[in-house]
């Protein structure tokens, strides 16, 4: 691919080794080859999205098989036309943009992920407004960081979310335009009893048991944390007073025929001003008052 000239004419002289670099470069053979072997996509657009020009790895991030069959088509196609206006507007306003975060659609529907690095310049020829830009394909390192993320705000042996998710859910309800919320807790009705008669490894496995039944009673975006030990606690973004007692009659009725033991539950929702961390030691208090309502009840039983 032609590249117009750009940038000094002479190497920086702070630069050892600069030289021979630049030698090597002012050699059209050279830089070809250098182009064609990147594993970076390079390209040259029109300021239509057009694509004029461009190397084997871009033609592969964005998912084409020849040049010809690029040309027919144009960036557009592969990136929202709205995102690619921002971009050749910050393009235009500071004559070139550095690892610009884009998602692209391929042809065959499958989602990249890149950073776009690029500017400005004229063709040589016709003064036509050019764009020269680098496309690195981050798709693997972002499924990696996404996985790394979620490993570290799941807890090893539920499954459930662990602590660390808490920040999350509180933001979640936060943000949720209704400005309604509801907690819902969860403990194991004599949890340390059935560990010290039984081993920790049956433990184990009551907890695992525990928290797939109360994730198989939720819907995905409401959260099972598991806060330590034997409890857990459920966030219900946007939910109001009624639909967070109906998430917890719910867990009630599905208990005698598929929760591994029994426990206890104890919900609240959000009043008007009152902080994620409010809500939560209602509902904790409210777990606490069952108890002593169920250990009372007992008692009048014998």
């Amino acid at each position: 691919m032609d590249m117009p000239k750009t940038g000094p004419q002479d190497p920086p002289k702070t630069i050892p080794g600069s030289n021979m670099l630049y030698r090597s470069l002012k050699d059209a053979v050279t830089l070809a080859e250098l182009v064609q072997n990147l594993g970076e996509g390079i390209y040259i657009t029109n300021s239509n999205g057009e694509v004029l020009d461009a190397n084997p790895a871009f033609m592969e991030i964005v998912g084409v098989n020849s040049l010809e069959e690029l040309r027919k088509v144009r960036v557009q196609d592969f990136i929202d036309a709205r995102v690619r206006e921002r971009e050749i507007a910050l393009v235009d306003q500071n004559g070139s943009i550095r690892n610009v975060e884009l998602k692209l659609t391929r042809p065959d529907g499958q989602v990249r992920t890149v950073l776009d690095t690029g500017y400005v310049c004229r063709d040589p020829q016709n003064g036509e407004k050019l764009y020269h830009g680098i496309l690195v394909d981050i798709t693997a390192r972002k499924e990696l960081e996404t996985q790394l993320l979620e490993l570290s705000i799941r807890d090893p042996l539920t499954g459930c979310y662990n602590r660390r998710h808490l920040s999350v859910a509180e933001r979640q309800c936060e943000q949720d335009q209704s400005g309604e919320w509801g907690c819902i807790y969860i403990d194991i009705d004599h949890f340390k009893l059935y560990n010290d008669q039984h081993g920790h490894i049956e433990g184990d496995t009551v907890l695992v048991k525990m928290s797939r039944f109360l994730m198989r009673n939720v819907r995905a975006e409401e959260p099972v944390i598991r806060i330590g030990g034997d409890e857990f606690l459920i966030v219900l973004a946007g939910a109001t007073a009624e639909a967070t007692k109906r998430v917890a009659n719910r867990l009630r009725d599905a208990a005698p025929a598929s929760a591994p033991v029994a426990f206890s539950l104890g919900y609240a929702s959000r009043v008007p001003g009152e902080s994620f961390e409010a809500t939560m030691h209602k509902a904790d208090q409210n777990l606490l008052k069952v108890r002593v309502e169920e250990r009372n009840e007992s008692s009048r039983r014998a």
